[in-house]
């Protein structure tokens, strides 16, 4: 498909942004969904995140570093915040932020227990949509604690759903909608749906509060809101604030007085310590709640204040609320035609959108593809952490124990983060990782590459990266280490910006790529054990694939990592790759091109050359050193050992005519190294026009394949599984140092405690790995063709191309979302009676990953991050811009 010949309304908003410094919006979907039981608000001596600010305080202390709410929205420095808080009439609290158990509390780990879909968003956030489900009984806290206390890691997960709450559809169907007039003039509508039969009440605080910032001493004086104007049906709050300046904020006449109150915590409730002011952060609790009508009575300025609106909703009917936030101060009435606003911004995202969805899409795909960008786009968010600060404290406040000057991120004081950053999940994961943002950037390459080349250089900033070279992980230890997929990421995003935008922009692979030599470097000098170009790395981000935790192994044994050595592989390709790009354009960058393939050279020869491959299993294994000098095969058949496939480039012959350097250099270096015997990586001409380098020979390629493509191994009905159901009744053992380790094939959740018990690589359907293998494959079609087929599956007699096998297995990834013949989705198949009611067939949850047998979702329910690569897999074909 050729670059875009229409520029939409959207179109024309991102590249008005893309002439800025930092591509954003000022207004955007920036808050949290969860701020508590993050590290960054961790001031404890023992590091322990959850238990130090559990969500029980949530409703009641004040935040350091940034604000959490649902629905919500911020400006990009999070010091203004608008989001939703609703009241049943039952529960204990009133409903402001998404609920769910901490690491200890959930039998597989941290998990949030709300129903919450993101339905729609533009990428400057001009119209977007979120759905929340209230239920009209009280909502089951204590129900959720209690059950998933008692089962173990062997039971599945005790969900909302699970609960009976939703059995009677006595539920509320809660519509937020944005859209924008301008870039600072927001038009909110908020719809309330009673899926009852019966009249139900409600009651709406649209919530408008100021981030504690003069706690810190960042901020002197506090903001303030107050009453400012009024008509004959709508009222008006200004705010005024010393970073942003004042802002309008409109709303109808509430039947109730209006809430005021500061955004400071509740030291009494939280601590039994005296309150300076009654007006502290949970006051509407108190009055909502509890009655207390006298206790803001008074108070006519705060920090955080809501019009308070009782609705009666009839059965099966809804009830529509409008506001508006702006910068100007609006002559008449504010509300005059705001519902064609929203018209509007739906009509101008449909058209945006329309040409990502492939021609022959139905319906149901073009649905998944949009919810998919929907909830890439609602996860972006405002993240601050100075690490220095938070070691040290700040003045006039508790001084940290001394303890934290030791612990967690001591090293990294030079990290001093504020900036928007699109998050793996917004609630379960409300921090930045590392690897999860290349592949989110890909998916973001198709809609605003603006924004994904600046988040891929943002993370090698001087205050993300360390001067040593080192990418921050994340912020539980920033030490750990991920993936090194952000040279292929920005490989992948150039290549999607030139074939759909029609812009090559070399610039930002120039500027990109030096950032990229020194953590290519960091690598080569910290993560090769033995100087022998065998790298490891630890747990890179798999958590607990291994028979052993990677990142904890016995003193004075080493482990050397198949799946490491085939990142730097890949690194290297991706490297030398984009060093040829831009060559073409400047010729100084024509011999680094030829250090590059140096060391994929050297990494290949060691990879093939030592004890990881196993002839008789056509597989590769890492390798356990011991202190004693054995080396042990660790032979876990898992994507460690598929992760060679990742390393593979063509080379055009005819595009490097002009670089006769490096066409010489890498003669020179081949024969050299056929003269002396030395290894030399599969190579393969086609028709003079073509090369094909990969890491390992095509006998090798195709062996391994028969074994991925087995579906008594690793193909699964969603994808590739993350360990090969062999391992069922085959589980593997090892002792050492008197301890029996093992791993055995589980499809769903983790019954390993490792890494918290949060993160299942043993077994299921994981996306990224997945979308790496589908776009390898299409790289080997690529030159291959028709040459090469294999049976797919494996002894089934179906005989097909790469190219074929590329494209079925992209087909399986999106079958997981799509509905079946009886209108079902694999995705939820744990509760098919509730997605199978008229109001919830079309709602989608992106999940962390899926369950290696029936493809339900498992682990983090909104991980629209990585597995929003499902809307770029729905149009593979229509682009072929590898």
């Amino acid at each position: 498909m050729s670059a875009k010949t229409i520029i939409s309304a959207e179109q024309q908003r991102l590249n008005q942004n893309a002439t800025h410094p930092v591509p954003l919006e000022k207004w955007g979907p920036y808050l949290a969904e969860r701020q508590w039981g993050t590290v960054r608000e961790d001031y404890s001596s023992d590091g322990n995140a959850w238990n130090y600010f559990p969500f029980k305080q949530s409703h009641a202390r004040a935040y350091r570093w940034g604000e959490d709410g649902i629905a919500g929205i911020s400006d990009f420095g999070q010091n203004l915040c608008f989001a939703l808080t609703l009241w049943n009439g039952k529960d204990p609290l009133l409903k402001e932020r998404l609920f769910g158990l901490t690491n200890g509390e959930g039998n597989h780990g941290e998990d949030c227990k709300e129903l919450y879909y993101y339905l729609d968003n533009t990428p400057t956030h001009s119209y977007m949509r979120f759905l929340y489900k209230y239920p009209q009984n009280a909502f089951p806290y204590e129900d959720l604690i209690r059950t998933n206390a008692q089962r173990g890691k062997s039971d599945p997960e005790y969900e909302l759903l699970d609960t009976g709450i939703f059995n009677e559809n006595k539920y509320f169907d809660v519509y937020v909608t944005y859209a924008k007039n301008d870039h600072e003039d927001i038009c909110i509508e908020i719809e309330v749906f009673n899926q009852s039969e019966e009249p139900a009440d409600i009651t709406l605080l649209p919530t408008l509060w100021c981030r504690n910032r003069w706690l810190s001493g960042d901020l002197h004086p506090r903001p303030t809101i107050q009453v400012a104007e009024a008509g004959a049906d709508w009222q008006m709050v200004s705010i005024t604030h010393g970073f942003i300046g004042t802002y309008h904020f409109y709303f109808p006449k509430p039947a109730e007085d209006l809430l005021f109150t500061e955004n400071d915590s509740n030291l009494e409730r939280l601590f039994g310590v005296p309150n300076p002011s009654p007006y502290v952060k949970d006051a509407f609790h108190d009055v909502i709640i509890q009655g207390n009508n006298t206790l803001l009575k008074d108070k006519l300025s705060g920090t955080k204040f809501a019009p308070v609106y009782r609705v009666t909703v009839s059965g099966k009917s809804s009830q529509k609320i409008y506001f508006r936030l702006s910068k100007e101060k609006l002559a008449g009435d504010p509300f005059a035609g705001i519902e064609q606003t929203f018209v509007l911004r739906k009509q101008e995202a449909d058209i945006f959108y329309q040409y990502f969805a492939p021609l022959n899409a139905t319906e149901d795909a073009k649905n998944i593809q949009r919810q998919a960008f929907a909830g890439l786009l609602w996860s972006k968010q405002y993240y601050q952490y100075d690490v220095e600060r938070w070691l040290n404290g700040d003045h006039g406040q508790p001084v940290p124990p001394e303890s934290r000057k030791y612990g967690r991120n001591a090293n990294w004081k030079y990290i001093k983060n504020e900036d928007i950053i699109s998050m793996p999940d917004t609630w379960e994961y409300p921090w930045y990782a590392a690897w999860d943002l290349a592949f989110h950037c890909v998916t973001f390459g198709l809609i605003d590459p603006a924004f994904a080349k600046n988040q891929l250089i943002l993370m090698l900033r001087e205050w993300y990266m360390n001067p040593e070279g080192q990418i921050p992980a994340y912020e539980w230890n920033f030490s750990d280490v991920n993936p090194p997929v952000h040279a292929w990421a920005a490989l992948s995003v150039y290549r999607i910006e030139r074939t759909i935008h029609g812009k090559h922009d070399i610039n930002f692979l120039k500027r990109i790529f030096q950032k990229l030599l020194i953590n290519f470097t960091w690598w080569v000098n910290r993560k090769d054990e033995d100087g022998n170009n065998i790298f490891s790395g630890g747990f890179l981000g798999l958590d607990n694939i291994g028979v052993l935790n990677r990142s904890a192994i016995p003193p004075n044994c080493h482990i050397e990592q198949v799946d490491g050595t085939s990142w730097m592989a890949m690194y290297a390709l991706n490297m030398m790759d984009i060093a040829l790009e831009i060559a073409v354009y400047d010729k100084s960058f024509e011999d680094v091109a030829t250090k590059f393939y140096e060391h994929y050279v050297l990494i290949a020869e060691s990879l093939n050359e030592a004890l990881m491959w196993d002839e008789k299993d056509h597989f590769f294994y890492d390798v356990l050193y011991h202190p004693n000098g054995e080396a042990i095969p660790m032979k876990v058949r898992s994507v460690v050992g598929l992760s060679v496939l990742f390393a593979v480039s063509i080379i055009d012959v005819k595009k490097m005519t002009p670089l006769p350097d490096f066409i010489k250099r890498i003669a020179w270096f081949k024969n050299y190294r056929i003269k002396t015997g030395k290894y030399l990586p599969n190579e393969e001409t086609k028709d003079g026009d073509y090369i094909l380098i990969s890491l390992i020979p095509k006998e090798k390629l195709i062996g391994i394949l028969e074994i991925m493509l087995d579906e008594e191994e690793f193909l699964a009905p969603g994808g590739i599984r993350a360990l090969s159901k062999y391992h069922d009744q085959h589980p593997y053992f090892i002792h050492l140092d008197g301890i029996e380790h093992t791993i055995r094939y589980d499809p769903g959740e983790s019954t390993s405690y490792m890494f918290g018990g949060n993160s299942n690589w043993r077994g299921p359907v994981w996306t990224p790995i997945n979308y790496l293998l589908i776009k390898a494959l299409k790289k080997y079609h690529q030159f291959y063709g028709d040459s090469v087929k294999l049976e797919f599956p494996t002894r089934s007699g179906n005989w097909m191309t790469l190219g074929e096998i590329s494209n079925t297995l992209a087909e399986r990834m999106v079958h997981i979302f799509e509905k079946d013949s009886a209108g079902n989705r694999p995705v939820h198949k744990d509760h098919e009676a509730f997605y199978s009611r008229p109001e919830n067939q079309d709602l989608l949850l992106f999940y962390e990953y899926f369950h290696g047998d029936t493809s339900r979702g498992i682990g983090a329910s909104h991980q629209t991050g990585w597995t929003a690569v499902i809307a770029e897999l729905i149009n593979d074909d229509a682009w072929e811009w590898e």
